[in-house]
């Protein structure tokens, strides 16, 4: 995953599971009051760029809160190139017990209510960790939905491709071998020139980043990037830039961190070399344990991560059931929400020589 998932103890964090939120993710529910209520009509009207929502400078602020980041475990921002889709993960339970893929998309100049991606929301599946190849024409993610589709169990995390159809994306197939093996796989962003970067995992349940390069219509067999830069005691979930200029990863156990798991990018030179990996400083990473989540918006020029950051500020002395529910379906509860930054200043990390 990507960050592993259960199988870290870093991230058996309990999800707050609201009912109404629940039924949100599920459909609009049924008029209450009259057949004619419009179920949509408390969705308020968003139009512009990114939602709508005022860019951020150089202090990270929430992504559309109680849009996006509502206060249920949300992850894994993607958009689309012409900035029209918006995909993020939603996943419930303390060990990942429900998760499905979430889109929001501009249509006449307004933005659609969230909903699920019709193939990325299987409860009897974990479908996560979206991502639009810069040319807007495949779609990938992570899933555990078995490669038999008469099979119910799940089977390993593997990387799945949907290709753009006049509707939508076409279903989604399997990559196959050489990306996908018996260990699971996951994270997967790509170049321009169709590389495709993802994380594996070891035998040991430590994890590496990978990528394939994209030859005559298929993929070449994987390199596992150099270990300077699967640096510490695990790393995962890199991001790459589109020009392939610089990897995004979250790297666990390095003396430099503020927490858990920090945020960290390593530069990679025109003659193939890479850098080691340059901590992104404190308004990027913290002391929270869900900080393993990263992209760039296609232009390069918003950085979004995800982080778990409990609110400080209009706490009462004394929480009440009513606080709790309300804190529950917000942002900044204790469950990570999707951040952004203005990302113009990654580019001075760049160390001499790359």
């Amino acid at each position: 995953m990507s960050k592993y998932l259960f199988r870290k103890p870093y991230c058996r964090m309990a999800c707050l599971l609201l009912p109404w939120l629940v039924l949100a993710c599920a459909g609009p529910p049924p008029a209450t009051e009259s057949p004619d209520t419009d179920a949509t009509e408390s969705f308020p009207e968003l139009t512009g760029d990114y939602l709508g929502q005022t860019p951020p400078g150089a202090e990270p602020q929430v992504f559309a809160p109680g849009i996006v980041s509502t206060g249920l475990f949300t992850r894994d921002l993607a958009m689309t190139p012409d900035g029209d889709e918006i995909y993020f993960s939603v996943t419930v339970g303390a060990s990942y017990d429900f998760s499905a893929i979430m889109t929001t998309r501009r249509v006449d100049g307004r933005w659609t209510e969230p909903e699920t991606v019709p193939f990325a929301a299987d409860p009897r599946f974990m479908d996560l960790e979206p991502f639009v190849s810069p040319d807007g024409q495949r779609f990938f993610f992570v899933s555990n939905r078995p490669r038999d589709p008469s099979v119910d169990e799940p089977g390993d995390h593997d990387i799945w491709a949907a290709e753009r159809a006049s509707d939508g994306w076409a279903e989604p197939v399997r990559l196959g071998p050489p990306v996908n093996t018996e260990a699971p796989e996951f994270f997967p962003s790509v170049t321009r020139d169709g590389t495709l970067y993802f994380t594996r995992e070891n035998p040991d349940r430590s994890n590496a980043i990978w990528r394939a390069r994209w030859s005559d219509g298929a993929y070449a067999e994987p390199e596992r990037l150099p270990d300077h830069v699967n640096a510490g005691r695990d790393r995962f979930n890199g991001f790459i830039a589109a020009d392939e200029g610089f990897l995004l990863l979250p790297i666990f156990g390095l003396e430099d961190s503020l927490g858990a798991t920090d945020y960290y990018v390593s530069f990679r030179s025109r003659e193939d070399t890479w850098s080691e990996p340059v901590h992104l400083g404190d308004k990027v990473s913290s002391k929270s344990r869900h900080e393993y989540s990263a992209s760039l918006s296609p232009d390069g020029r918003f950085l979004f991560f995800m982080s778990s950051r409990p609110r400080q500020d209009g706490l009462p002395d004394a929480l009440t059931v009513e606080d709790l529910k309300r804190l529950a379906s917000e942002p900044r509860n204790g469950n990570p929400d999707v951040y952004w930054i203005d990302a113009s200043w990654i580019a001075n990390l760049r160390p001499e020589g790359f």
